[in-house]
């Protein structure tokens, strides 16, 4: 998932969004862009995609935000990996 925040108002909201989702996230990195006054972050997630696609409904409906994901065509069945 890419997000990017152009409203640096709602980044505690967006902090706490992705905290209370801290068990899919397996890694974070986020780059402040002070010349164009923009943060960029980046998640990898492992969760399902029904949760992927509400944890971006709710970060993509702050004001001054945008998210993008993108998703693998591998799927975990619990025992292997299988493509789709």
């Amino acid at each position: 998932m890419s997000i990017i925040v152009e409203n640096m108002d709602v980044v505690e909201q967006i902090n706490m969004i992705l905290h209370e989702n801290g068990q899919y996230i397996i890694g974070r990195m986020g780059l402040p862009y002070r010349e164009r006054q923009i943060n960029i972050i980046c998640i990898a997630l492992d969760a399902p995609q029904n949760a992927i696609s509400a944890l971006s409904g709710k970060i993509g409906a702050l004001p001054g935000v945008s998210v993008k994901t993108a998703y693998s065509s591998k799927i975990y069945d619990g025992t292997s990996v299988k493509n789709k």
